[in-house]
């Protein structure tokens, strides 16, 4: 009961009343350091009371818990050096991360615990010590592998054609080798090797891929974009396809060049992901992502019913004219390609001043040209622009999301001995097990003296102020006492200056 009254508290809006009552109850407990303590009993969703602060934001509740938990090491002067307790904040051996569960929580507020002591010093050790070394590594080791799957692409085993051409408009010059005759020279054997490292690579991504989905859950995993949501869809499907291309190589299956294809533009795209890794290019990967699947997702269904309605009409017009003079709309896939185009204004309108177009063609074009480029494109721009907006205004909370994700991340995925827990365990200072970060707070002992320096000489501004609308709306008829509110006002901006030239000679 008390446990289940701890967590309601956390999900009060009087923040004052909910702090005095939670130190109430836990006044009556038994266990306040042992494992049965009430603060550490989790509820149905696994979230103990201080997780709960975190993942709703609760940024009160979460300074007050933190102040509960720290412990003053030494104090010189304005020097104080802290022991915050890392229990349920730090990643090391959480398997529901606090980190993780800030930066995958929808609600905003929950981002601004990042900037709160001592979890952003924790996250700056962390990124600083492992995180962006072995962000870089991983990002270069990419690039190579890669750069190594595209070379074996390009060199792939390719001989000349032997067969007749049965059509005017068949342009293959070349065809795929059979399985025997790919492996025969020394280049074969070269290009054999860079083969084997690309299928090494996408079996190692699945093993490291597949387990995170399992524990977090498809919905969540693909859906959080400041986790990486589509670049985990990227790269699971861009493993896929260089398996679906090994088989076809194997079994001797013409067409890998459509796995193949599918396989180099989905890896390169991939390389964008490493950009959260920079402050520059990090808040743009959000913006694309926002944008591909906010956007241009909504836009593409009105782009595809414009395309099909007026591919159509382009096939129906020049079904009955001689495909030599006017090749776009030969066919139906074709008319849907060049609609395409001419929507995305790629190519200009197809015409032959040689013969006589048909008049309903120019009819069409130009009712096509109204809707697809001066309305639906500039529809377009507008939406993305918006969506530019509203993520500027938060990218660097936005970035500062996306590196606690990747560090949480490496920290999952990588060896324990290539990262060592942070932070001081508490048995050099006789604090048991647990383990601290030691943080130095500088107090300044005139802050508090200048802020009320500073709040009387604003109250002393605000009552002058208040003298002159007084002034105006009683439309003061005697000079008398005209000549007396100005000697006051006189007065008083003498004394708010004098103290204004006090304050600035203690700064």
């Amino acid at each position: 009961i008390g446990n289940t009254v701890l967590h309601i508290l956390v999900l009060q809006p009087n923040k004052t009343f909910a702090c005095h009552m939670y130190s109430l109850i836990l006044s009556y407990d038994r266990n306040k350091e042992g494992p049965g303590s009430l603060e550490l009993i989790p509820n149905n969703e696994g979230l103990t009371p201080f997780k709960l602060a975190g993942v709703e934001g609760n940024t009160v509740m979460f300074q007050y818990l933190m102040q509960k938990r720290k412990h003053n090491l030494w104090s010189f002067g304005p020097l104080t050096t802290v022991l915050y307790d890392l229990t349920e904040i730090d990643s090391w051996a959480e398997d529901q991360s606090f980190l993780e569960l800030i930066v995958s929580t929808k609600k905003r507020e929950a981002r601004q615990i990042l900037d709160l002591t001592p979890v952003k010093e924790l996250v700056s050790l962390k990124w600083n010590m492992y995180g962006r070394p072995y962000f870089c590594f991983l990002a270069l080791f990419y690039i190579l592998y890669m750069v190594c799957f595209t070379m074996c692409c390009v060199y792939r085993p390719l001989k000349p054609r032997t067969g007749n051409k049965t059509n005017s408009r068949d342009n293959t010059v070349y065809v795929q080798k059979m399985l025997q005759e790919s492996y025969m020279t020394y280049e074969d054997e070269l290009r054999l090797v860079g083969e084997l490292i690309t299928v090494i690579g996408a079996v190692v991504i699945l093993i490291l891929e597949i387990p995170d989905i399992l524990r977090v859950g498809a919905a969540k995993y693909f859906g959080q974009t400041i986790l990486g949501g589509p670049f985990h869809i990227i790269v699971i499907t861009y493993a896929c396809m260089i398996l679906v291309t090994m088989v076809m190589r194997l079994t001797s299956t013409t067409g890998e060049v459509v796995p193949m294809s599918f396989a180099l533009v989905l890896g390169w795209c991939n390389v964008m992901y490493f950009a959260r890794g920079f402050q520059m290019l990090g808040p743009f990967t959000i913006m694309i992502q926002k944008m591909i699947f906010g956007d241009l997702m909504r836009f593409c269904w009105l782009m595809a019913v414009v395309i099909l309605g007026f591919a159509s009409a382009f096939y129906i017009i020049f079904q009955t004219e001689n495909p030599e003079n006017l090749g776009q709309f030969y066919n139906y896939p074709m008319s849907l390609f060049t609609t395409f185009e001419l929507f995305l204004t790629i190519i200009d309108g197809p015409a032959n001043y040689d013969v006589d177009l048909p008049f309903m063609y120019s009819v069409v074009y130009f009712a096509f040209a109204i809707i697809a480029t001066l309305l639906m494109l500039n529809l377009l721009i507008a939406m993305m622009g918006d969506t530019h907006w509203r993520v500027a205004h938060e990218q660097d909370e936005l970035w500062r999301a996306q590196v606690v994700a990747t560090t949480v991340m490496l920290e999952r995925k990588l060896p324990r001995c290539l990262w060592p827990r942070s932070g001081i365990c508490g048995r050099e200072y006789g604090l048991g097990d647990r383990w601290y970060l030691r943080v130095e707070e500088r107090v300044d002992p005139n802050k508090h003296k200048m802020m009320r320096y500073t709040e009387a000489f604003k109250a002393q501004d605000n009552y002058d102020k208040g003298l002159e609308k007084l002034e105006i709306n009683r439309n003061i008829l005697y000079k008398k006492e005209v000549s007396a509110l100005s000697l006051s006002r006189s007065t008083s901006r003498t004394s708010s200056h004098r103290g204004w030239e006090i304050l600035r000679r203690n700064t």
